[in-house]
């Protein structure tokens, strides 16, 4: 009999191969690969192996969702070892929700980040949707409901508060105060520097990762994450701006937005180096 973590719960067993594992547990009792997903200790396996003490199985019917419990070991499984426990227990918040923000939103739901502000005062409107996570069916409605709406269909399971407000240096604070870090995803220079200028005079020890220069379509490596100061993290080219001719487009929009979401992720594990 081995000890083995089976959907995110220890258990005992006498099998000693994985597909003989799934045939016990699974209802049908007859394992199909059609039918299942089967994560062994991260990946995502499509043959036998022989298993250990102390492997971390996950077993997930197609299609079919899962309790709370089931869905993370699933997420956990399929990061690296330990990542997941340190990022549900995490508070980030989003401030502005067009194409940085919504995109990166996404992204930190989908790590299971476990705390997420999302903080914008605007509506969705048509140009929105060459670049933001919203759809059609959103026109007209506030960006915070939209997007906390599609984050309920992607992971159920995390909590997400919105505020729809216009963010200004009388309200930084106390939006702010008890999350560890803030991404900073508005369109314009000034509200940008508004905000990291109040959150590193009111709330010192938050960690800003801002962006500048996505606009375009110049060259994806031009995009960079820099460490500006002790606490405060730059993604881009710092060039190129949005105007005539060199306007904000999905991929590199996207791809500043990953790079935010990745220095997020990278700060919440302790790495504070981009």
């Amino acid at each position: 009999m081995i000890s083995v973590t089976l959907n995110g719960k220890k258990i005992e067993t006498n099998s000693n191969y994985l597909f003989q594992l799934a045939d016990e547990f699974i209802e049908e009792n007859s394992y199909s690969m059609e039918n299942y997903v089967l994560i062994l200790n991260g990946f995502q396996v499509s043959e036998d192996f022989r298993l250990d003490s102390n492997d971390d199985v996950v077993i997930i019917k197609k299609g079919a969702m899962v309790n709370e419990e089931e869905f993370e070991s699933m997420v956990s499984a399929r990061s690296s070892p330990g990542v997941y426990d340190t990022i549900k227990k995490s508070n980030v918040a989003v401030a502005g929700l067009g194409g940085l923000g919504s995109n990166l939103a996404i992204m930190l739901s989908r790590i299971g980040v476990g705390n997420l502000l999302l903080v914008d005062f605007d509506i969705v409107e048509p140009s929105n949707l060459n670049r933001q996570q919203y759809l059609i069916k959103d026109l007209g409605r506030y960006k915070t409901d939209a997007l906390k709406d599609t984050i309920s269909q992607i992971n159920p399971f995390i909590n997400v508060e919105v505020r729809t407000v216009k963010i200004c240096p009388d309200n930084v604070e106390k939006l702010f105060r008890d999350y560890s870090i803030v991404c900073e995803a508005f369109d314009k220079a000034d509200q940008k520097a508004m905000l990291i200028n109040t959150l590193s005079l009111k709330l010192p020890n938050v960690k800003i990762v801002s962006a500048s220069g996505l606009a375009g379509f110049e060259s994806s490596n031009s995009i960079k994450t820099k460490k500006l100061m002790d606490n405060i993290y730059l993604c881009g080219d710092l060039m190129n701006e949005a105007k005539p001719f060199n306007g904000l487009m999905a991929p590199r929009v996207t791809i500043c937005a990953a790079h935010q979401a990745n220095m997020v992720l990278r700060l919440l594990l302790g790495i504070n180096e981009p």
